[in-house]
């Protein structure tokens, strides 16, 4: 048992009224104590669910991802034309909607972006659809990349993923416990705003609960990240809503962006079966009418205009269609593609 790491547990654990938060400090060794597994698991599983209870503050999301850096897989700067655009979904994937975060990197690669996700499998407490699985339906197989081999993408291609099972067991071996105790910690909050990368980078954050919003505004300005746009996006992606408004940050301002002002508005796109889902992406890839061209134009080009690839974003929206009737999205996949072929027998 880690007396050190019961101490920690003892302040966020003591009840309503008692509990006290922990500094930034103690925030860092609780979760570097819990990535080199110094504690029990019984201590790991109260530690889990009571911070959940509380719910984490900035300044101890700040503590966590302090340890994220120092413990945890960071990518070296790389030769990029733009900094590193970096998204943030949740890695337990989709339950009710069309994943789109694989299109939409795809979209801004082929803009001339480069795009690093990052993520695992078949993830607690949901399960739901992960990015990783739909890669590697369409032929780009991202387990067993080491650091160097993503950075390498990033530089030739503008894409990239970094796999947590492989880049960061640590962290994977936590997942564990998400799956015993039924529900997000505050841990799963570090996945939509994580940045290992150590050049200059724009991060795209989805979040569900508005209250969450406040606490990652907090958080970004006290990790001094000042380019950045956060997201109530569906189930917590970086994916744009069409039937409702989207509300975003970006870089401290409130947007609020209603796709039927683009004529892109419609009911989301269920989620459907994983072969019925990539059949509705290669057709969207190869110039075909898909259902999910809608949302992928919405998100595309809302991207594209945000991130300063476009004037304004009906001119962002035009770009996305254009690059995906023009083939250059598909190109963009088939350049992967080959790279993760180098990638697997090098």
């Amino acid at each position: 048992m880690s007396h050190e790491f019961r101490e920690l547990l003892k302040k966020i654990g003591s009840g309503t009224h008692t509990h006290e938060d922990l500094t930034r400090g103690e925030a860092a060794q609780a979760t570097w104590l819990l990535l080199a597994g110094k504690a029990t698991p019984a201590q790991i599983g109260a530690f889990l669910i009571a911070h959940r209870i509380k719910r984490p503050t900035a300044e101890e999301l700040a503590g966590m991802l302090d340890a994220y850096a120092e413990y945890g897989p960071r990518l070296r700067q790389r030769d990029l034309p733009h900094p590193l655009v970096i998204f943030g979904h949740p890695y337990d994937g989709r339950s009710r909607t069309a994943p789109l975060g694989v299109l939409v990197a795809l979209v801004l690669a082929a803009a001339g972006a480069a795009v690093l996700l990052h993520g695992s499998g078949f993830c607690p407490p949901k399960y739901g659809l992960p990015l990783e699985v739909v890669w590697r339906g369409l032929g780009v197989d991202w387990r067993g990349w080491s650091l160097e081999q993503v950075g390498q993408s990033l530089e030739q291609t503008g894409l990239g993923f970094l796999y947590l099972p492989d880049c960061f067991p640590q962290a994977q071996a936590l997942m564990e416990y998400r799956d015993q105790i039924g529900k997000r910690p505050p841990l799963a909050t570090l996945e939509l705003v994580w940045s290992p990368y150590e050049g200059p980078f724009h991060l795209v954050a989805g979040y569900v609960h508005p209250p969450t919003e406040a606490t990652m505004l907090e958080l970004f300005a006290l990790q001094g990240i000042q380019s950045f746009t956060t997201v109530k996006g569906l189930e917590g992606s970086s994916d744009l809503p069409r039937e409702r408004t989207a509300i975003l940050n970006h870089c401290g301002e409130r947007l609020l962006l209603k796709a039927r002002d683009h004529h892109l508005a419609g009911p989301e796109i269920p989620l459907a079966e994983e072969k019925e889902l990539l059949r509705q992406m290669h057709q969207l890839l190869n110039g075909d009418p898909s259902p999910l061209a809608p949302a992928v134009l919405w998100n595309g080009g809302s991207y594209l205009w945000l991130l300063g690839y476009a004037h304004s974003l009906s001119e962002g929206i035009q770009q996305a269609e254009e690059l995906l009737r023009s083939g250059r999205v598909r190109e963009k996949l088939q350049q992967l593609q080959q790279q993760a072929h180098l990638a697997r027998f090098s």
